[in-house]
């Protein structure tokens, strides 16, 4: 159920209709927007008589929302979020460019990177520091060893760090990260969900699942909203479809379709969509285009050797140019 209180409601009306809510077990969400101020009722509200709240004097108008996903959808907070990433704002018309290596191997590798994708013109630094991985044997990640890199990066260029949280045990060395990254596998892990929302208020991004649905990521931000974080991101990396060509199949036009349903920032990783270097140019500035809040692209050094995900990796020089066609569409939209 929304609320949509009147222009001219005084703020002391306000709070006392917020108190008759949480005196009704309804958990209130507040969205004053540019143009109107609306109160999203979170819980059971089968037992909320829309008339009574209606015939309030501060009370302009009350809906239904069918959606099953509240605190995510966009009639909740109409205006887009704008979620701040460690100084970086992502959404309502702020571009964020993640970039960095798929894995942290070395400290002159990271650092390396992030300078270089720094000069080009990237706002934050993504890098694995634990990886989930088909294959037992791949190389999953030097863990603590490989936070400790990423914040010496950070430390040399002030580039806000996005990396992946596997299990939540491991949250107590991530004080230094400012963007945590659930990933695709783990995008319906509810018990992660739940624990990263009630613990921390730093923003994450949120990847879609390999085969899940729009509804079900926004489902699974629902989560960690609910449980008390509400600064999420969504990821769009491509699907598993019956298409062979690409690593994962891109629909650009979820972009569009969560921008309407949802209020929340929407990001594009062009690199696992593809799978292929040569091919993230042309997908990041598509991206770019129809109006994604920001891209997380993978650059490598030295792709070939990479550990990980080197065939889809741009090197600092791909990703330099890239970052001049992204601008140059930017400015053209």
């Amino acid at each position: 159920m929304i609320i949509v209180v009147k222009k001219d409601a005084q703020e002391s009306q306000v709070e006392s209709l917020l108190t008759l809510l949480k005196t009704k077990n309804i958990t209130p969400s507040v969205s004053k927007g540019s143009l109107q101020t609306i109160i999203g009722c979170i819980g059971d509200v089968s037992r909320l008589d829309p008339g009574l709240i209606e015939a309030l004097e501060v009370v302009e108008s009350v809906q239904r929302v069918q959606e099953p996903y509240k605190s995510a959808s966009r009639k909740f907070h109409p205006d887009p979020s704008v979620v701040d990433c460690g100084g970086v704002p992502v959404g309502g018309g702020k571009f964020a460019v993640i970039a960095g290596p798929c894995s942290v191997e070395t400290e002159e590798q990271i650092v390396g990177i992030a300078k270089a994708v720094k000069a080009a013109g990237a706002t934050m630094l993504r890098g694995g520091a634990f990886k989930p991985r088909t294959s037992p044997y791949a190389f999953q990640g030097l863990g603590e060893e490989g936070l400790r890199l990423l914040s010496l990066a950070k430390k040399e260029t002030g580039l806000p760090i996005v990396t992946e949280l596997m299990e939540f045990k491991d949250i107590e060395h991530f004080n230094d990260v400012d963007v945590i990254q659930i990933g695709a596998r783990n995008m319906q892990n509810f018990n992660l969900l739940k624990e990263v929302g009630a613990y921390t208020k730093k923003p994450i991004l949120l990847k879609r699942g390999m085969s899940a649905t729009l509804q079900e990521l926004l489902m699974s931000a629902e989560y960690i909203m609910a449980s008390g974080n509400p600064n999420v991101i969504l990821c769009e990396r491509g699907i598993r479809t019956f298409e062979t060509a690409l690593r994962n199949t891109l629909d650009l036009g979820v972009v569009t379709v969560l921008h309407r349903l949802s209020h929340l920032p929407v990001v594009v990783d062009p690199s696992h969509a593809t799978g292929h270097a040569w091919m993230v140019d042309s997908v990041a500035v598509a991206a770019t285009a129809i109006g994604a809040d920001g891209l997380i692209i993978e650059v490598h050094n030295d792709p070939p050797h990479a550990k990980c995900d080197g065939a889809q990796s741009q090197t600092p020089e791909m990703f330099a140019g890239t970052m001049k066609r992204i601008k140059a569409i930017r400015q053209a939209i």
